[in-house]
C-alpha cells in the first residue's frame, strides 16, 4: 500500500520533506480488529511534534496521522461490533489497558499503558490501516469523510479542553489561537452556550477574519487586551509566550486550559515574567489536557452531527502531506488541513 511514512527525527528545524512517499505492507490484523481502508486523515500539529522529536518514545519507522476516517474491509474473527463496509473514525487513542484505575474510572487518556495511533502504531497518512474493534468510532451520515475527519482529534481534543473550562451560559470564554481545533470548539461553544460571549486571540489576521465570520465577540492580536475579563481560555498555540501573556486577562476564579501534548522550546530572547499578583492570584488556574478519552470521540461526534457542525478545511492529496505539514509548521493555517487518501 502507499503511505507517507517517517523513517527518523529531523530534529527542531523541520525539513522540506520529512515524510516519505513509499510503498509498505499492508496491515494484518488479529482477531480482535478490523481493517480499514482509509478515505480521508486530518493534518495535526501533534506529526510535527513527532517529526521535531519533542514526542519520545515514537516508533520508527512510523505512519502518522491518527484523524482516520474509512471503510471496514476485513474484519477479525472475534469481531461482533462492526462489519464490512462500516464507515469508522480512529483517533488518537489507539487502545488502554482498561484494568487500572485511571481506565475503570473512565479517565483512560491517564492510562499508563496508553496507546497512540500514529505514534505507537501505524496510522493514517496510507491507503490501509487496522484498529481494535472497540476503539473504532461509527460515523453519523451527514459528514462527508473529509468533514468528518477533523473532528476526531481537533475536535474530540477540543471538546475535551472545552469540558475542562467549567463554562457555563452567559459568562466569557477565549480562545488562544484559532487553527484546526479551537475553530471547531468555537463552533461547539456556541451551539452548547448560546448566550457565550466568544474572544479570540490570534496573531493572524486570516484567522481573526475567519472568527468574526463565526461569531466572535472581539478578536485581537496576541498581547491585546479585551474590554472584560474572561472567565476562561482555550490555548492552542504550540509555544510558551503566548500562554504568559494571555493571563491578566483571567477573571478571579478563572481558568486557563493548555490543548497541547507539548510546546515548542522557549524562545531565548523572550523573558518568561509572570506577575504573581496580576496573572495567578485570586484562584485563578493553569490545567492542561491529556489525550482523549473514546468516549470523548463519540460525544464530539454526536454534538457536531446534532448541530450540524462541519469544519473549515483545505484538502490536500496523500503524497502533499509534507506540504500541509510545512504550511502549519510556517502558520499558514486556515481551519483544519485533511489529507484525502482514497
Amino acid at each position: 500500500m502507499k503511505s507517507m511514512t517517517l523513517k527518523e527525527i529531523s530534529g527542531l528545524k523541520i525539513n522540506k520533506n520529512p515524510l516519505s512517499y513509499i510503498d509498505v505492507k499492508t496491515p494484518e490484523i488479529k482477531k480482535n480488529e478490523v481493517l480499514v481502508q482509509v478515505n480521508a486523515c486530518a493534518v495535526c500539529h501533534t506529526e510535527l511534534d513527532e517529526i521535531e522529536g519533542r514526542i519520545k518514545p515514537i516508533k520508527l519507522p512510523v505512519i502518522p496521522g491518527h484523524q482516520i476516517i474509512g471503510r471496514v474491509i476485513e474484519t477479525g474473527s472475534e469481531v461482533k461490533k462492526l462489519k464490512k463496509g462500516d464507515r469508522v473514525g480512529i483517533g488518537w487513542i489507539n487502545s488502554a489497558c482498561g484494568k487500572c484505575e485511571y481506565c475503570r474510572s473512565g479517565f483512560e487518556n491517564l492510562c499508563p499503558e496508553f496507546i497512540a495511533t500514529g505514534k505507537d502504531v501505524d496510522g493514517g497518512y496510507a491507503e490501509y490501516t487496522k484498529i481494535n474493534e472497540n476503539y473504532a468510532a461509527l460515523i453519523p451520515e451527514n459528514f462527508s469523510d473529509e468533514e468528518a475527519s477533523p473532528l476526531l482529534c481537533a475536535g474530540a481534543v477540543g471538546y475535551r479542553a472545552l469540558k475542562l473550562t467549567n463554562i457555563k451560559d452567559k459568562m466569557n470564554l477565549g480562545f488562544l489561537g484559532f487553527g484546526a481545533s479551537n475553530h471547531l470548539v468555537l463552533k461547539m461553544a456556541k451551539a452548547i452556550y448560546p448566550d457565550l460571549k466568544l474572544f479570540v486571540f490570534a496573531r493572524s489576521e486570516i484567522e481573526r477574519k475567519l472568527a468574526i465570520e463565526l461569531g466572535a465577540y472581539w478578536c485581537g492580536d496576541i498581547q491585546e487586551i479585551p474590554a472584560e475579563k474572561l472567565n476562561a481560555i482555550i490555548d492552542t498555540t504550540p509555544v510558551w509566550m503566548p500562554i504568559v501573556e494571555v493571563l491578566k486577562n483571567l477573571k478571579p476564579n478563572g481558568r486557563l486550559v493548555i490543548n497541547n501534548i507539548r510546546k515548542e522550546e522557549f524562545d531565548k530572547n523572550y523573558l518568561i515574567n509572570i506577575d504573581y499578583p496580576r496573572d495567578l492570584w485570586m484562584e485563578k488556574e493553569i490545567k492542561s489536557v491529556a489525550n482523549v478519552t473514546f468516549n470523548n470521540i463519540k460525544e464530539v461526534l454526536e454534538i457536531t452531527s446534532n448541530h450540524d457542525i462541519k469544519p473549515t478545511m483545505q484538502i490536500f492529496n496523500l503524497d502533499e502531506a509534507n506540504i500541509a505539514l510545512n504550511e502549519i509548521k510556517n502558520k499558514k493555517i486556515f481551519g483544519a488541513k485533511v489529507l484525502r487518501i482514497s
